[in-house]
């Protein structure tokens, strides 16, 4: 009998007396960076959504390429809900280091399952611990060399599938997924599996009350991160220039455009490509790059993240006041100066909002969902290029990188929106043609496209000042105009912009104001505040300049908390601004620690700010 079987048929059976937890737990697996475990866990993830069962993954990964720690937490939950939450249920211990820091942040009551090289703690009786023996495990399956770390995560996939009744076929073809239908890999990870599995059956008795089973399936649903959702909305959009300088997290949004954009947008008749994705060789030139492209009438993009954003100032100014259109993608991570980068945020609101020097205020569109990532991905366009000016999308790591449920992708069903480009034909019927003249009172002036075959449509592009025919000036009138059209322009778009979304309770006297990933954490929070009798309404911003539907949301309520990821508090700083009458209806709840917004932390930081409210 080996020592983990002697072991275990030794442990108290802590957890006997309770009824089955089905569909219901947070499980983290504590393992290195560079282990190979990420194609473990996405099995798992890909198993429980193919079985129907909502679920949500998440990497906290460190910004090395191999040897420090990293958690992949995994939330299972029939409800719906995927928030983080601040204990786990279920943890795999892989990392000797951090053993001792992941057991004390295992729910009382909670299952560890643990490479049988670690000593079982003898503090945590509370505990019902699975020992795995991955060094036996990995000798009988034999891999090569080169593959052992890699192969030796599947037997905790093993050991889980068996103890939680995960369906194995599901986890197969997952990996048949993941390895792009090799069989010789998916047959050596299942060997592995398989074993584990057979292991646990024959030397693991069940002692715990998590388990799964099979969910009614919406095939319509997707697995999906947002860059990929942003990439693939992009393209839907009809990006013609992507230029991009390589950064966490953003990078991968960069290369999901390289990986769809040959299957998409090639020539059908002769092959060649439509497009053009350039990786420059820093942000200030790849934010060049695009408005250079934008200017002569291509939808073009850059992503980056917040050092990107500090360096490609100068140019969203440039396209700030020349008028040209661009969409910037900025996957937020934690700031400042180089920071965490591989770590969430939503940091990057106020310093994007009036990103370059003087009197800019830049359009954003912020995506809650991988659904919205792609839908903001082509309306971004038609903003852009309807209002001529820079759009920024502000996503961050947890909603780019993250793995999670999705509704499905909705084509756009209108035409692509170009905004006010005149044709040869149309400035020869006008006569008369000055680049920035408003002619409808609405702040846009027409444009025309570099290569109009019109002796009218020429016209010097400038950051400089200048008047209506875009000749230089330095006359105050024509500053004066200039400004206050830009500004009458920017007004008018927020009837354009994406609305807010509203969830109301009954008599809710409290609001909630926040945006972005932040969702699935208070829409969980909410529901638990209301069991305790505290009804909220909540509004979910999407896009800035606010709608007035967001002035008319604080009003109608006592208090409003702003819940966000940063420490200053920066969207509850913009509502004060945009609406200095109200400020006083506005608390600002900040949380700003690299993780995803859990829903503990919500609950209880309403429940203390409504104790301090009633106190005072």
């Amino acid at each position: 009998m080996s020592k983990s079987q002697a072991k275990q048929r030794e442990a108290p059976s802590v957890m006997e007396s309770q009824q089955p937890i089905v569909n219901d737990f947070t499980l983290v697996v504590a393992t290195v960076n560079g282990s190979g475990s990420q194609t473990s866990n996405l099995a798992l993830v890909r198993a429980f959504f193919r079985m129907g069962i909502p679920v949500s993954g998440k990497n906290l990964f460190p910004s090395n390429i191999q040897g420090l720690p990293t958690w992949y937490t995994i939330r299972v939950n029939a409800k719906g809900h995927t928030a983080n939450k601040l204990k786990s249920d279920l943890l795999v211990a892989m990392n000797m280091a951090t053993f001792r820091e992941d057991l004390d942040k295992l729910q009382q009551g909670g299952v560890c399952f643990y490479d049988d090289r670690l000593a079982e703690p003898a503090d945590r009786p509370d505990v019902v611990f699975y020992p795995m023996p991955i060094r036996d495990l990995v000798k009988e399956v034999d891999p090569p060399k080169q593959l052992r770390d890699y192969v030796s995560n599947m037997a905790y996939v093993g050991l889980l599938a068996e103890l939680l009744e995960i369906d194995i076929e599901e986890i197969r073809s997952s990996l048949d997924t993941h390895f792009g239908g090799r069989e010789r890999s998916v047959a050596l990870n299942m060997k592995m599996i398989d074993l584990a599995a057979s292991w646990a059956r024959e030397n693991l008795p069940k002692r715990d009350p998590y388990r799964v089973e099979r969910m009614p399936k919406d095939e319509d649903l997707l697995l999906v991160d947002g860059n990929t959702a942003a990439a693939l909305g992009a393209i839907y959009g009809g990006v013609t220039v992507a230029s991009w300088y390589p950064i966490t997290p953003a990078s991968s949004l960069a290369e999901n455009l390289e990986y769809y954009l040959p299957h998409l947008r090639s020539d059908p008749e002769t092959g060649k490509a439509t497009y053009a994705v350039i990786q420059a060789e820093d942000e200030l030139a790849a934010i060049g790059m695009a408005v250079g492209a934008g200017w002569v009438g291509a939808r073009a993009m850059t992503s980056t993240s917040g050092p990107g954003i500090s360096l490609m100032s100068e140019f969203a100014g440039l396209a700030f006041f020349a008028e040209i259109p661009i969409v910037v993608w900025d996957v937020q991570r934690m700031g400042p100066s180089t920071g965490l980068p591989t770590r969430t945020s939503q940091g990057d609101v106020l310093p994007v909002r009036f990103l370059s020097h003087g009197d800019t205020r830049f359009t954003m569109l912020i995506p809650g969902a991988p659904h919205e990532c792609f839908e903001f991905g082509w309306r971004a366009f038609d903003l852009a290029e309807r209002f001529q000016t820079p759009v920024f999308v502000l996503s961050d790591l947890d909603l780019g990188m993250n793995q999670w449920v999705s509704r499905p992708f909705q084509y756009p069903e209108e035409d692509m929106d170009r905004g006010k480009v005149l044709t040869a034909e149309e400035l020869e019927e006008l006569g008369d043609y000055s680049r920035y003249r408003d002619v409808d009172g609405d702040g846009i002036a027409p444009r025309t496209i570099p290569g109009t075959n019109h002796p009218l449509a020429a016209f010097f592009t400038r950051g400089t000042g200048h008047d209506e025919r875009a000749v230089y000036s330095e006359k105050a009138e024509d500053w004066d105009a200039n400004i206050e059209r830009l500004w009458r322009k920017l007004e008018n778009a927020r009837k354009l912009l994406p609305a807010p979304v509203l969830q109301q309770m009954d008599d809710a006297e409290v609001g909630i104001i926040a945006f972005g990933s932040t969702d699935p954490a208070i829409v969980e929070a909410r529901q638990y505040l209301s069991d305790e009798g505290l009804a909220t309404d909540y509004l979910r911003i999407r896009a800035i300049p606010f709608s007035d539907s967001v002035r008319d949301f604080i009003q109608g309520h006592q208090i409003v908390y702003v819940i966000e990821m940063n420490t200053d508090g920066q969207m509850h700083k913009l509502l004060q601004l945009e609406w200095p009458a109200l400020a006083t209806k506005l608390v600002s709840l900040t949380k700003n620690n690299g993780v995803p917004l859990d829903t503990d932390w919500t609950i209880e930081a309403v429940r203390n700010a409504e104790d301090q409210r009633h106190e005072g």
